[in-house]
């Protein structure tokens, strides 16, 4: 089966985070290793790292990852802030292998105005950049597919292969397929068809071992708007069928699969999310 959880807050410590993955049931998690509107962090120290990877090994959960910050752009065609971002996503991999954590995800960025072609390729340039910074391979880093906003790269998914086809140690980048952006990005998974259609292209565009890990998100825009708006399961306009054909496609069934739909003042929104998901697996 694939391994269900949730985008869950380290307010209170790192620890915490796995904490409430546990509460919930969930058996993986993403967070964020620092605060994710602040460019800055302060650096974990070495008990903070051994008690988070103490309590992951001995708890229930099966694995951890990570997201970067928003902040960062990779595509930036300001050297000032492809700089900032560089330096940025360096420290963000290096908290990921302190933790020992599986994956660290992000949007590979925006072009603002520079052109496709030209954001891609300084995605791929930042990429070696940073991978010649941390030889270690020991997070893979994981392209999410995005929805398209504004100038945003990475939702079709001949981006994603421009991408890799142009990135040094390519092996070191895997994808991380996110629902509502697939489907405001204008991939119909509402359907059977729609949704075999959809994978079939990816497999041939880009190849379904790329795929390593999941964010099960409704939407709250229609197909094709490029809107990046998520909604709690089954209750945007991907309905229930995407999700109950994911989580019983064997070809994902020890995928990490994480929420990242709207919270509320408590776990209670995550907890139903979660429990209506369990109740599709076959």
């Amino acid at each position: 089966m694939p391994r269900l959880g949730a985008h869950l807050s380290i307010a209170g410590g790192l620890v915490r985070a796995l904490e409430r993955g546990e509460s919930l049931g969930c058996e993986t998690i993403q967070i964020f290793t620092k605060n994710n509107n602040q460019w800055r962090s302060r650096p974990l120290t070495k008990r903070e790292a051994g008690d988070f990877q103490q309590k992951l090994h001995a708890g229930p959960l099966h694995l951890a990852f990570a997201h970067d910050s928003y902040l960062i752009n990779l595509a930036s065609p300001d050297p000032a802030l492809l700089e900032r971002s560089r330096f940025a996503f360096v420290d963000e991999l290096k908290r990921a292998q302190e933790l020992g954590l599986q994956y660290l995800v992000l949007h590979p960025g925006a072009h603002l105005a520079s052109g496709q072609e030209t954001g891609i390729r300084e995605i791929a340039k930042s990429f070696d950049w940073v991978f010649e910074r941390i030889p270690s391979g020991k997070v893979e880093v994981l392209i999410e597919t995005t929805a398209g906003q504004g100038t945003s790269l990475g939702f079709r998914f001949d981006q994603i292969r421009a991408i890799l086809d142009r990135v040094k140690e390519s092996h070191r980048l895997g994808v991380c397929i996110d629902t509502c952006h697939l489907f405001a990005a204008g991939y119909d998974l509402r359907t059977q068809k729609g949704y075999e259609q959809t994978f079939e292209a990816f497999e041939r565009v880009v190849g379904i071992a790329r795929i390593k890990a999941f964010h099960l998100n409704d939407s709250k825009k229609p197909l094709g708007s490029r809107v990046d708006r998520h909604e709690h399961i089954g209750k945007g306009f991907l309905g229930l069928t995407p999700f109950r054909l994911l989580l019983n496609d064997p070809r994902f069934k020890n995928h990490p699969m994480v929420l990242e739909t709207p919270k509320g003042e408590d776990d209670t929104w995550d907890r139903e999310n979660l429990g209506l998901l369990k109740s599709l697996l076959k």
